[in-house]
């Protein structure tokens, strides 16, 4: 005879049978054996050792003839306490969902639950084993909709050698759902989390992080923080749709650090895509570069982006805006195009079509249509190039192959000034 729940094989109902059997209201419940068999994987369990064993479960004092009126007759729960157990869980067709194995379990009647002490078991889906688990204590619906387990949560796949760590763990198989709670602490040879609850999508082979998030990445080597973060295994990407800020660090020194509203991280091209306010600080040279989106390729040392940018210079006070632009940063030269401006300190300004920044150099090169304003003495260039130190205003200006004069307007001051 066969109790495990939702296979297919025939169950034997004693009472549908019309066959006289000793009157073991709770080991003979259905529910209850539906959940628990031998280790042994014995279908059935003699009738001796079952009469024993309910003498031993039961555990009830023996009845008296009568109690005083202040007794509390409220009525106690039924309990079903096995040794050396095994629970599991079978779909609609008979493939397993999850097996648990245990030292001790205790059954509870009037709850519809079975509890196991220092469980361990697999996680199973389409029949297959997909995460194996261990915790101090597990908790089992009757309805086999819900496996929940408390304390000390050890989840592995061993498939993607991921691992992780919490206080609570709940499996809905019904949804392909396994949810780590409380302190979760996830590992795996290419990233490492911390966060207070972890969602895995198991058929999609998908982990939504959430609550203070921090994650590490091995190659790059980069910190990203937010509230919810989530990673798409196979295909090695981390996406997250709140505040985030990422930290990449050379030797254990932070190089450079990305914050956006949101951002995608793909960790085998190493490129992080940081969108909606998406900035990036360089500490050497200290410069910011501010964009509604921006793609950060930490293999090829470049920051690209097609909308408008404005990067600043903080050691001499330069700033220059553009429609598109483009840094490298391992040569520390920025491209810009498209209505071109830099402005000093003291309000200088050169603008062109096209600029290139050598921030080592300290040195611009402009290109096409170039103005550069001074405003102390108050002077005007135009001419086609220009090159130099806009804040030192030592800039040339150049008409180009084009043989259009560099026109100098000199602007008056207003006479009340001057005198």
């Amino acid at each position: 005879m066969n109790y495990q729940k939702g296979r297919r094989q025939k169950r034997v109902n004693y009472a549908d049978k019309g066959q006289n059997t000793p009157y073991l209201p709770h080991l003979f419940s259905s529910l209850a054996l539906g959940f628990f068999r031998r280790k042994a994987n014995l279908f059935y369990l003699p009738l001796t050792f079952l009469l024993v064993l309910g003498l031993v479960a039961c555990g009830g004092k023996s009845p008296t003839p009568s109690q005083p009126d202040d007794v509390d007759s409220t009525p106690q729960e039924s309990n079903l306490t096995f040794f050396d157990v095994t629970l599991e869980q079978a779909d609609e067709v008979g493939r397993p969902v999850w097996k648990v194995r245990s030292k001790k379990a205790i059954y509870t009647k009037e709850k519809q639950l079975g509890q196991a002490e220092s469980p361990v078991g697999e996680l199973y889906q389409d029949g297959k084993p997909i995460y194996q688990i261990q915790a101090d204590k597990a908790d089992i619906e009757q309805d086999g909709q819900r496996l929940f387990l408390k304390g000390k949560i050890l989840a592995t796949d061993p498939v993607n050698g991921i691992v992780l760590q919490g206080n609570e763990l709940e499996w809905l198989p019904q949804e392909d759902l396994l949810i780590v709670r409380n302190q979760i602490n996830g590992t795996h040879k290419q990233l490492k989390a911390v966060a207070q609850e972890a969602r895995v999508k198991t058929r999609e082979q998908r982990i939504e992080f959430s609550g203070g998030v921090i994650a590490n990445s091995v190659d790059p080597q980069m910190q990203m923080r937010s509230e919810n973060l989530t990673w798409r295994i196979k295909e090695e990407i981390l996406t997250s749709d709140r505040p985030i800020q990422i930290d990449r660090y050379n030797n254990n020194q932070i190089t450079d650090r990305g914050r956006g509203d949101a951002a995608e991280v793909n960790l085998k091209t190493k490129i992080a895509t940081i969108k909606k306010n998406s900035q990036l600080e360089l500490v050497d040279p200290p410069t910011q570069i501010a964009s509604n989106s921006m793609t950060w390729d930490m293999k090829a040392e470049t920051v690209k982006t097609n909308a408008p940018i404005t990067v600043v210079q903080r050691a001499e006070n330069v700033t220059v805006t553009a429609n598109q632009g483009e840094m490298k940063i391992q040569q520390k030269i920025v491209n810009l195009a498209g209505n071109v401006t830099a402005i000093g300190q003291r309000r200088q300004s050169l603008k062109s079509n096209q600029l290139s920044w050598y921030l080592d150099k300290k040195l611009l090169e402009a290109q096409g249509n170039v103005i550069y304003r001074q405003v102390d003495p108050p002077i005007n260039f135009t001419g086609e190039t220009a090159v130099g130190n806009l804040q030192t205003e030592d800039i040339i200006v150049k008409s180009g192959k084009s043989g259009r004069r560099v026109v100098t307007e000199i602007i008056p001051q207003d006479a009340g000034i001057r005198n």
